[in-house]
């Protein structure tokens, strides 16, 4: 038996060759905004129907994707899928740079007021003398006032490893010498020769605002004394 391939059967190769061109030349390329967000615009969207809203916010209904890019098409704007998850998916006629400008935009203010949660770790020994203790003990309590976790971690090393309960007092006297300034998110437990409990920055509830005092009615000033007249001589 022959193999079919493409030296073989020369006419098969050149029938298949133009179909591809023409895929190409239909769909255009993706460019890097859109491969970056995944969003389909235009030629792009593959739906059956779609619902489309205008530039103003106005609902045209339902329609093929073809008519909804031919009016988008008469506006000088583009169609942007918005809903695809939804049936038939939602599409908006509407300026893509534009969107894109302003859907960046929002997640770059997004990122801004996202507060960003760091684990600092606070070293202690089985050995840690008093100053040591107190000093990383007031690290602890730094971190977590600035809105940190804390790692309290106690390594036992040799025949340390004999005397765990004495690591034990070191990591459940830190948590009480905290006291509100944290909560203990993970209690003290053994990984391997290490010890070490995790502690998170505690809710505070703001006190409540002081009601507003009412100032006193001021004394009403004596009334002045009026002159006498004067006597004739």
């Amino acid at each position: 038996m022959r193999r079919f391939g493409a030296r073989a059967h020369p006419k098969i190769w050149n029938t298949i060759a133009p179909m591809g061109a023409l895929e190409k030349a239909t769909i255009p390329p993706l460019d890097k905004r859109s491969q970056k967000s995944f969003i389909r615009t235009n030629e792009r969207i593959r739906a059956r129907e779609v619902r489309v809203i205008d530039e103003n916010g106005e609902q045209l209904g339902v329609m093929p994707p073809f008519e909804a890019l031919k009016i988008a098409r008469e506006r000088s704007l583009d169609l942007v899928e918005i809903s695809p998850n939804a049936v038939p998916p939602v599409c908006k006629i509407q300026d893509y740079g534009k969107f894109l400008y302003e859907k960046d935009k929002s997640e770059r203010a997004a990122r801004k007021t996202q507060k960003v949660i760091v684990i600092k770790e606070v070293k202690f020994s089985v050995t840690v003398d008093e100053h040591d203790y107190q000093t990383k003990k007031n690290q602890a309590v730094r971190f977590l006032g600035d809105g940190d976790k804390v790692k309290a971690s106690l390594r036992f090393k040799g025949r340390q490893m004999a005397h765990r309960d004495l690591g034990y007092k070191i990591i459940n006297r830190l948590i009480q010498d905290i006291g509100e300034a944290g909560v203990v998110e993970f209690m003290p437990r053994m990984e391997g020769t290490t010890l070490h409990a995790i502690l998170a920055p505690s809710k505070k509830i703001a006190p409540p605002a002081p009601k507003p005092v009412a100032p006193k009615p001021e004394a009403a000033a004596p009334a002045a004394a009026e002159p006498t007249p004067a006597t004739e001589a």
